[in-house]
């Protein structure tokens, strides 16, 4: 049992140390060819937008949106792939998330 618990302590260190690189690093995504880039956190969350002036006409707004929705989703994508590289391995060892009912702090 002991050994067990040791080994669940240890996965559970590994899972934060993995969720504070997630944190920590940045990825991107973009639309329109560049015009629009979005930066999000490995965790997902936005940190930037970049919109190029060309893109950025008065009269279509919506294409600009359409441009920005893109270019976050592109972000995210790479977001979730990053997540799924750095937390999969660790969580797949856990039976997607769990240790024998055991539920860890961040999943």
């Amino acid at each position: 049992m002991q050994q067990i618990m040791e080994q669940a302590q240890k996965m559970q260190q590994q899972l934060m140390t993995a969720q504070q690189e997630l944190a920590a690093a940045e990825v991107t995504g973009s639309a329109g060819g560049g015009l629009v880039t979005a930066t999000v956190s490995g965790a997902g969350e936005l940190k930037g937008l970049s919109i190029d002036p060309k893109a950025a006409d008065p009269e279509d707004t919506e294409t600009l949106a359409d441009l920005v929705v893109a270019a976050v989703r592109d972000a995210n994508r790479a977001a979730q792939e990053l997540q799924a590289e750095k937390m999969g391995p660790l969580t797949g060892a856990l039976g997607g998330g769990g240790f024998g009912g055991l539920s860890l702090p961040g999943m």
